[in-house]
């Protein structure tokens, strides 16, 4: 009995692991998820700001000056997206907690990601995607995909 009872935890653990994607393996999961041309954005807009913001790394965190500190792939900010019980004031707009934001689950961090793209700030909320993608040939984030 313990060891099945072990043997379930592990498998917990292993889905609730971070997973950092390639290129082509990240697309294929955005497109998926119906992020090609969602809010007007194509799939290597996706690409181009996941790579500059995170790596392609679900479990990327950074902690901003401010106090918030921005997580996963997207690298979703808590000040104003999601819950750490940490950040002062934060607004939890996407109704998730940070942590959840974290694992290989990608769902829910694309759900927040499309929830962010409706706001007036668009895709533009995203400093890496203002410095990196915005306004430059981004074919290279999809070339070779299939997508």
């Amino acid at each position: 009995m313990k060891s099945t009872v072990f043997l379930v935890f592990l498998l917990l653990v292993a889905f609730a692991q971070a997973k950092i994607y390639q290129r082509c393996e990240w697309a294929r999961v955005l497109k998926a998820h119906g992020m090609d041309g969602y809010y007007g954005h194509s799939l290597a807009n996706w690409v181009c700001l996941s790579k500059w913001e995170s790596d392609y790394n679900t479990e990327a965190t950074n902690r901003n000056s401010d106090g918030s500190t921005d997580y996963g792939i997207f690298q979703i900010n808590s000040r104003y997206w999601c819950e750490d019980y940490r950040t002062p004031h934060g607004k939890n707009v996407c109704g998730i907690q940070c942590s959840k934001l974290l694992t290989n689950n990608v769902g829910v961090a694309i759900q927040c990601a499309k929830r962010i793209v409706r706001d007036p700030n668009g895709i533009g909320a995203w400093v890496a995607w203002r410095r990196h993608c915005q306004n430059q040939d981004l074919s290279s984030y999809v070339a070779g995909c299939g997508v």
